[in-house]
Parts: structure tokens; sequence; C-alpha cells
């Protein structure tokens, strides 16, 4: 067991800080501190002994330099059945310190800023904490290092059960969980300060901190294991999920709730999204929830069996309702359950409740794809349409409300395995072939699926015809106007086709291939 009985104290982040100190307090822990913790502990009537007093050395450089001495880095390093150290430490005047207390300058979510100056981040580059942490982890046979508030009542209660001492079974974990965070610390200095001297978008070397949220049941299969991982120090995305019901999320749970999220999150007036194996089934938006559901729905029901329902609006009992009349499926995602609805819900065997608060904020990030001895990186396809951007290359213009209907075709296309053909009715997909080798392969899914609806309908293709037979087949079946990025070397005769046929053709200029 090790004893406390200083503890030195400077956190970046004060949450918790006051009630933990007084807990330290009432075990007689003497406590050094810094400029504006030692402030904060000072006005809440917490003993605190200021470390330029402990050291008799000021702080300077406009506080860059504190703690960035032998008295407090003797302290914690010394080998206390080390003979030689004590001696030393006695020559000195040095005391022992027992704790640390340290969280660090947020320099993440200084540079995540988008108006932050290099000056600024260089600034939040914390110098005298990740030191003290290191110190402290380095021989934490003696010494108890905490570096995150997340560990303030744990410690507390485990002071509590040994009458103010900590086991060196905890100072280990403890350590672990200090060198975790200052590698993760310096990997995202590392990585901002590399991106901004590259002479390229990516820096010439990339480092990535991941953090386990939870083992998964297995993989993509039961006979692989299986795991998730956070990106970075902060719960964000998925891994900030509120499971409110239900057995643990699998691995393709996943997989298909961040393309569904993916998905809604391009749709501003409520819309729903049924989603399979990592393709949509249905997509629908309409100023009416309720009536999103029901389009979304009809779309596909058969493959909407045991799929992902995502909704970008707070579900209330009558969707709830409905949702219970659709047959099985695997998980619901949304950014509200009414409490009613949550509870009706929850007799549905088996149905797994998400809430996603921040569902509908899109955020830039890169994404990755593992390959065999490396890693792909890139953009994340954010990309959306301009209107004044969009070529209409045939006779027949499309009419405002087949413009409409293109463009949530389009949007809906950049979420569907390539090749991907997209078949809508107003604001609601009525056939999506998905993942084919060949376009009009794609075509002749999407024909199948939707049926009679694919007369008067319009059509999205996320990449270009490499010649016109899917043009053909989709004048057969009767639609009116189509979209696609353009680009191919056929484009002529593909025009010629849709002239003949009276199709309106609208280019994009972007194409969204989901490999």
């Amino acid at each position: 067991m090790i004893k406390i009985k200083r503890a030195l104290v400077s956190v970046s982040d004060k949450t918790g800080i006051v009630e933990f100190c007084a807990a330290l307090r009432k075990f007689g822990v003497e406590i050094l501190s810094t400029g504006g913790t030692a402030r904060v502990l000072s006005e809440n009537n917490i003993p605190v002994i200021e470390v330029s007093d402990y050291t008799g050395f000021p702080e300077m450089l406009d506080g860059r330099v504190k703690t960035l001495h032998p008295k407090i880095h003797g302290g914690l390093l010394a080998l206390r059945e080390n003979p030689s150290h004590m001696k030393t430490l006695k020559e000195h005047n040095i005391g022992l310190i027992d704790m640390v207390v340290v969280n660090l300058y947020p320099f993440e979510k200084t540079v995540a800023k988008p108006d932050v100056t290099r000056e600024q981040a260089i600034e939040n580059i914390d110098i005298g904490g990740p030191s003290m942490l290191r110190s402290a982890a380095k021989n934490h046979q003696s010494v108890a290092v905490v570096s995150n508030a997340g560990q303030y009542q744990s410690i507390i209660k485990e002071l509590e059960i040994n009458k103010g001492s900590i086991s060196e079974e905890t100072c280990r974990e403890l350590a672990c969980a200090v060198f975790k965070t200052t590698s993760a610390y310096d990997g995202a200095i590392f990585n901002y300060l590399s991106k901004n001297q590259s002479s390229g978008k990516f820096p010439q070397s990339l480092n990535l901190q991941f953090s386990k949220v939870q083992e998964l049941r297995y993989g993509e299969n039961p006979h692989q294991k299986a795991a998730f991982y956070s990106e970075g120090q902060e719960l964000k995305g998925l891994s900030a999920l509120k499971q409110l019901w239900g057995k643990e999320l699998s691995f393709n749970n996943i997989l298909d709730l961040n393309a569904a999220v993916n998905l809604i999150r391009e749709f501003e007036d409520p819309a729903a999204v049924f989603l399979k194996h990592n393709n949509p089934c249905g997509a629908a938006e309409n100023k009416d929830l309720l009536k999103a559901y029901k389009q979304a729905w009809d779309c596909d029901k058969l493959s909407a069996f045991g799929g992902i329902i995502a909704v970008n609006r707070p579900i209330e009992l009558a969707l709830a309702k409905l949702i219970a009349k659709s047959g099985f499926l695997e998980c619901i995602i949304c950014p509200k359950f009414a409490q009613p609805a949550l509870e009706l819900l929850k007799a549905k065997k088996n149905l797994r409740l998400l809430e996603l608060p921040g569902l509908s904020s899109k955020t830039e990030a890169w994404d990755f794809k593992r390959v065999n001895g490396g890693l792909l990186v890139q953009d994340e396809d954010v990309l959306t349409l301009d209107q004044k951007t969009l070529k209409v290359v045939t006779k027949k213009k499309p009419a405002k409300a087949d413009m409409e209907s293109l463009i949530f075709a389009w949007k809906v296309s950049k979420h569907v395995k390539s090749n991907a053909i997209i078949l809508a009715k107003g604001t609601k997909t009525v056939g999506i072939g998905a993942g084919q080798m060949s376009r009009v392969d794609s075509v002749f899914i999407t024909k199948r699926k939707a049926g009679k609806l694919t007369k008067n309908s319009c059509l999205a293709s996320d990449a270009f015809f490499p010649k016109d037979d899917a043009v053909l087949e989709a004048a057969k079946m009767g639609v009116k106007a189509i979209i696609q990025p353009g680009g191919s070397i056929a484009d002529e005769e593909i025009i010629k086709t849709c002239d003949k046929h009276s199709i309106s053709m609208v280019f994009t200029g972007i194409r969204h291939f989901r490999h």
C-alpha cells in the first residue's frame, strides 16, 4: 500500500477537483498546487501550498515554467527503498510527493477550432503537465498518478477503504492510463505540426490513437473476434451512442448504424431510412415524419426485414406504433425517444433502441480503409450539389418537381455500394440497385424492386454510363429524368438516346463511388 501524504494538483479541466481535494484533506494530505488550480482550491477553503512557495522559485515566462524543478521531480522520481536516493533528497531538502493529479491543456479542442492560429496551438502544448505525469508514472511503485477526472470517485472510494492509502495494483493501472494519455497527446501535436509542415494535404507520417469502447460478441462472422474502438480521448460519433434497450451491439450492427447515420445526415426535412448490409433498402424525406417512415418502408419491405431504421427527428408514440407493426428489426437510431414511444418499443423482442443526440450534425474527417500492409486515407465524401452548376444536357429540361426528385435520388446514391442506381418519385425511393459489377444489372434490380412504380420515376446513377444500354432499359421502364456525373466517352450517344425517348438528363460533374 502507498500512503498518500502529499499531493501535487494542477489541472486544466477543473471539473470535480474541489470535491476530490476536499476528500484528500480528510486524510490529512498536504496539497501543492499552481496558478488557477491553487486559486480555485483556496476560494473553496481548501488549504493549499503554491508550488512557487514550495520550490522557492517563481513561475516565469508567462507560466511556461512552473513545475520543472528538482524539488518537484526529485520528490516524484526518488526510489523510496534506495538509501542513496533518500540521502540525496535529505541533502537538498526535497520532500516526497506521493500523488500527482494533472490533466493537460486542451490541445485537441484548441486546434479543432476553425479559426485557431498557430500561436494559439503552440501555447496549448503542455510541457509541465506531461513531465509530471511521466515522472509519477515511471515511479508508480511509490506514486499514485491521476490523469483524468473520471478516476476521482474510484480513488476516493479506495482511500476510504484503505484509510488514506492506494494499492500498488491501482497505481500500476493509473500509470498505464498516463502513458495512454501522453501518447495520444503527443500524437495529436505531431499530427497538427506535421500536417502544417507537409507539402501536401496529408502528413508524411500518421499517428492514430483509438481507445477500446467494448468487446463485441464476434466480428462479421461468429468465428471472428472483434472489438469497438473510439477515436481520440473523447467519445464522439457512434462511440457516443446511448443504448436505451436491447442486447449489446454486434460488429455488423455498428457498421450498418454508421451507414444509416451517414445517409440520414443528408436530409434537413424529416426523413427516415431503412438500411441492411451497408445499403439502404428505402429512404424518404417528407414534412410529415410518419409519411416519410411509411414511404421508406414501402420501398422494399422484404429487404428491410432484420434491418436498421434511422430517423432524424425524435420518435413519438404515433411513429412507435407504426414501427411496432413493421416486423423484425435489429436497431432503431434517432436523436431522442419520447418516453411513451420508448416503453412501447421495449416490448419488441431483440430490438435495440439507440439515441444519438448529434445525429444530424455533419463533421469532416478522414476516411480510413485498411489494406494488406498499409492504410488508405482520403477525405470523407461530404461534397454536396450546387444546383447552379448542374448541367441539363438534353433537349427536354426536367420540371421543377423532377429536379427535386433527382437531387433527392442523388443524395441517396452517394450511400449505396457502386454500381448504384436509384429510382425515386418525389422525395422517396421506389427502387434501389446496389453493388453490381455491371451498371445495367443495377438497373434491372431497381426495375424488379420498383415494379409498376418505374413509370414516371426519376433515376440517379452514382457514376457515368459507359454505354447506352442502361438508358435504353430506363426508357422501357418509363423513367422520365436521369441525373448522373457525365464524363463518359459515350456521353454523346447517351444524350441522343435520351432525346429520342424524351428523357431529360442532368450532369453533376461529381462522382460518388462507394466501394
